[in-house]
């Protein structure tokens, strides 16, 4: 199996493939052609800098050609890709340069500075551009396209974090041809479709749903390299003709309290996963666009499991039922999987030999009606879900110790209407540090300077000390709760 060449290179060479926005907002239109030519050029470049079969390559790129370009050409090639967000900071790329070792980086020159301030002095492509560069010829011309097997190491994506730092999680190259479920019983996209997830590059649902999925399924993808605004979100539905939309729910959420909803002539489908949407939200978008928004759930760690099934009725607060073959069970109220049933099931943590479970326990608290649909309560463990984000505890608490006023932190999760839950810190001061606003502002900034923004916490409250067990654990249940 080879995704570049079964996917990509058998497409037919003038169909389209992405529709690409840029920042300054260009608009071109790329080809399945031009991208098999893309890859291969960036494969002549990954090569020539020496990498290798097996080697890893990070991308630091936004959601642009350039991205989807190093990603097929390290599927080509059996290079092992980590993607990485462009809000990470250096400490964030300091910890996953150490994890993974790459071989080389792919990055946008934007991303030059946070780069060099990581540590990362070695082989780069620098971007963006790929797809204007000239065909590869002597003296790196572009690999033969390698023969894979299912088993073969693929794709490093990383954990949250909840009691420690963020997990490297591998997938195999199974990961790309089980996309096929989703893609056909879900996101439902279809040849001659546009496709848009707005996920942005570094994020598991990026690498699946962006372009992969839809690929699979002869349907194109749009690309927009820009800040989320809602209005202009609307606008580019209808300007650019889009057939699928797939968003976080937070989107969802502010686009129908911040912009005018309205129906949408080649809309046909919406999705939405990574938390349980408003049933007040769902409403808004089915009045004005007569479309349902149909959810889904996954991992990081086993792609996605769910989906609220085509044909059927969305049922407001439910994450679907499990995807056709997948054998997921509820135990003591935790949603738990047979891993033999899921194709997109990971192949281990990076650097851990520890053989994986039997059953996977996903820590993630849910309840089934009568029908089989699957109701998202709560997590078992402390990760924070905000904006569809993912957000381990320890790192905000990390970030906010290092500041010289802190003596302790505990974080936990608040809820908010728009983001679902938002970063509560709660902050023990040294002594003789006055607890002010204008700590609280340092605070949030000072966390957003170490470690990724959208993991800042949105209410800093000050206490003389934090609840904690007999042994010394912080009690984030009863912050939580709002009892301490």
């Amino acid at each position: 199996m080879n995704f570049a060449v079964d996917v990509v290179e058998a497409a037919a060479p003038d169909a389209l493939a992405l529709v690409e926005l840029s920042r300054d907002g260009a608009r071109r239109e790329h080809t399945f052609g031009a991208m098999a030519a893309a890859a291969a050029r960036m494969a002549a470049r990954l090569h020539g800098h020496g990498v290798r079969r097996g080697d890893v390559v990070m991308t630091l790129v936004g959601n642009q050609p350039d991205w989807v370009a190093a990603m097929v050409a390290c599927f080509r090639q059996g290079y092992v890709v980590l993607p990485c967000t462009e809000q990470l900071r250096a400490k964030d790329l300091a910890l996953r340069l150490a994890a993974t070792a790459p071989a080389a980086v792919v990055a946008d020159g934007r991303n030059e500075a946070v780069l060099r301030e990581a540590g990362w002095d070695g082989p780069t492509v620098w971007g963006p551009g790929v797809m204007d560069w000239p065909e590869p010829g002597t003296p790196a011309p572009a690999p033969a396209p390698a023969e894979l097997t299912a088993a073969d190491p693929c794709l490093i994506t990383f954990t949250s974090g909840t009691s420690g730092a963020p997990k490297a999680v591998l997938h195999a190259q199974r990961y790309l041809t089980g996309q096929h479920v989703q893609a056909e019983h879900w996101l439902d996209a279809r040849p001659g479709d546009l496709v848009w997830c707005t996920a942005a590059s570094g994020w598991s649902k990026s690498a699946r749903n962006v372009f992969i999925a839809p690929w699979i399924r002869g349907a194109a993808a749009l690309l927009h390299d820009a800040r989320f605004d809602p209005a202009e979100r609307l606008d580019l539905l209808e300007r650019e003709r889009v057939n699928v939309l797939c968003m976080a729910p937070t989107e969802y959420r502010v686009i129908a309290k911040r912009a005018t909803l309205r129906a949408f002539e080649d809309l046909r489908g919406l999705v939405a996963a990574g938390e349980a949407l408003n049933p007040e939200v769902l409403h808004a978008w089915h009045r004005a666009t007569g479309l349902h928004i149909r959810d889904g759930y996954g991992q990081t760690e086993t792609g996605q499991l769910t989906g609220a099934p085509l044909g059927e009725p969305v049922r407001p607060g439910s994450m679907g039922r499990p995807l056709p073959g997948v054998r997921l069970w509820i135990d003591d109220g935790e949603l738990v999987a047979d891993p033999a049933t899921v194709p997109t099931f990971f192949v281990g943590y990076l650097g851990d030999e520890t053989p994986l479970p039997e059953v996977w326990r996903t820590g993630d608290r849910v309840h089934a009606d009568e029908d089989g649909w699957l109701f998202f309560e709560g997590r078992t463990d402390d990760v924070i879900i905000s904006s569809g984000y993912r957000i381990g505890p320890f790192e905000v608490e990390s970030a906010l110790v290092s500041h010289p006023a802190v003596a302790e932190a505990a974080v936990v999760a608040a809820p908010d209407d728009e983001r679902g839950s938002v970063v509560r810190a709660v902050v023990v001061l040294r002594d003789g540090v006055a607890a002010t606003e204008a700590l609280a502002a340092e605070l949030q900034a000072h966390v957003k300077d170490q470690t990724a923004p959208y993991k800042y916490p949105r209410i800093v409250d000050f206490a003389d000390e934090l609840p904690k067990t007999t042994s010394g654990k912080v009690r984030r249940a009863l912050l939580r709760d709002g009892r301490a």
